[in-house]
């Protein structure tokens, strides 16, 4: 990237969250380490309390490499653990990165850049899930495709541009520091509700496909119920947090469920036409998961419907149980946008 030797890159601190996290962790950090980028550069891992060896294997990770350090999340809150880590650090960028993501070689590289080009306060790219076993593979294949999350550009793909939210984000410090950092009461949406204090600052957010985080989904149906079930119901809360901003494809699973549900009542009970539409969205899957499992074993092939009914069901289920009190708590938790300029007393944490 730095094509001309007398200039300086900015150092880069990148942050990471981390729970129960020993499969991915090693590798996750790795990738940081690696990256083709010629400035300076620490990372910073939040430990929240975990129950496997992620403690241990980030201890292995400090005494290995200067650059690494941790500090303690007691909560295990994602939020809480973003704010802990941005106090830690010490650089004008902020990577943030997940325990089980894997960045690209030049991701570093080309979110500086891009940075600069654009003017963003925040820049990110595609969620790009990889599955290391077949049931992994499925999930994969179902979140990369536009039946299994319709046309989320961070997870699809799209064309480069401002955006309301990023996957992740590299951040300019000053941007995180005016907003007063996560608002740690979105335990899911965290991202959604920063950036978009960030926007209603003035500030742009941009999203570009060069950038790209290898992701591991979760390990087993029940770990991705809950995955989906928690997106559905902080999405709901954010609906209400901010009016105008849901639309037709996070609709789309709650009313997914409900009319399956009631098809399946109406064919038990009254006529067995009503199972034309459980029946509907059973041959929408199949005949969907065709073309998302091209190259892929027999074996994820044939697992790719049950990876999408168990995210379409799963959101629509955390949607429409996600309590209106749990609105009520973020909303009166709200913080207003700062903009450049003005007075900030906000500190993270």
């Amino acid at each position: 990237m730095n094509a001309n030797p007398d200039v300086r890159l900015p150092a880069v601190s990148v942050i990471m969250p981390v729970l129960d996290e020993e499969r991915h962790l090693r590798g996750a950090v790795q990738a940081i380490l690696a990256q083709e980028y010629a400035g300076e550069m620490e990372v910073v891992i939040a430990l929240g309390p975990s129950t496997d060896r992620t403690d241990e294997i980030a201890a292995e990770l400090v005494a290995e490499d200067p650059r690494v350090h941790t500090v303690p999340n007691p909560t295990g809150r994602t939020p809480a653990a973003l704010n802990a880590a941005i106090n830690a650090s010490r650089h004008p960028i902020v990577v943030r990165v997940d325990g089980h993501g894997m960045l690209s070689p030049d991701y570093i590289a080309t979110a500086v850049r891009l940075l600069e080009e654009t003017g963003a306060q925040n820049v990110g790219g595609i969620m790009h899930a990889e599955g290391e076993n077949d049931w992994e593979r499925a999930v994969a294949a179902a979140m990369t495709s536009k039946i299994g999350v319709g046309n989320a550009s961070f997870h699809t793909g799209g064309e480069a541009g401002p955006a309301e939210t990023v996957y992740l984000g590299v951040f300019r410090r000053e941007a995180l520091e005016r907003q007063g950092g996560y608002n740690v009461e979105f335990i899911r949406a965290q991202d959604w509700e920063l950036n978009f204090r960030i926007r209603e600052a003035g500030g742009l957010i941009w999203f570009s496909p060069e950038l790209r985080v290898s992701y591991r989904p979760r390990p087993s149906v029940k770990a991705l119920a809950r995955q989906y079930k928690d997106y559905g119901r902080w999405r709901h809360v954010v609906a209400r947090f901010h009016e105008g901003s849901i639309n037709l494809r996070y609709l789309a699973p709650p009313t997914a469920l409900c009319a399956i549900v009631a098809g399946a009542l109406v064919g038990a009970l009254v006529t067995p036409w009503g199972f034309v539409v459980p029946g509907g969205y059973l041959a929408a899957i199949l005949l969907g998961s065709i073309p998302a499992g091209r190259g892929l074993p027999l074996k994820a092939r044939l697992q790719i419907p049950v990876a999408l009914a168990t995210m379409h069901m799963s959101w629509g289920w955390g949607f429409l149980t996600s309590p209106r009190s749990l609105a009520k708590k973020v909303i009166a938790s709200r913080r207003p946008a700062v903009r450049a300029g003005a007075d900030a007393d906000a500190t993270t944490g």
